[in-house]
């Protein structure tokens, strides 16, 4: 197995888990409340598990990593933005910032 699918594993598998969480853990929704995206935490992560789907789809689907991975590293950004927004320090960033890049990098790779 080489690196690029590592890393394409570790992505998806990651957002199955973190989507997931959202119907376990309570923490995970008032996360959304603190964020003020109290309404929008389902849409985000039906999302996630779409992208993480689009992923995996992606290892024999070379379109679907494209959109899947685009579209994971803009969510990440939009985590990122909103995370600074309402002030939180940088050790609470850095996951979705490892994420953001990642996926950027899955995306950049799988384009050529």
């Amino acid at each position: 197995m080489d690196l690029f699918t590592i890393c394409v594993l570790i992505s998806s598998f990651s957002f199955f888990a973190y989507a997931f969480s959202y119907f376990k853990a309570p923490h995970m929704k008032n996360e959304f409340k603190r964020f003020g995206l109290e309404k929008m935490g389902l849409t985000i992560t039906l999302l996630e598990i779409i992208g993480a789907l689009g992923l995996l789809i992606g290892l024999k689907i070379y379109l679907a990593l494209i959109i899947s991975s685009f579209g994971l590293a803009l969510l990440m950004l939009a985590g990122i933005i909103i995370r600074i927004k309402v002030k939180d320090n940088i050790w609470i960033i850095l996951p979705a910032f490892f994420y953001m890049v990642l996926n950027a990098y899955i995306f950049l790779i799988s384009l050529n």
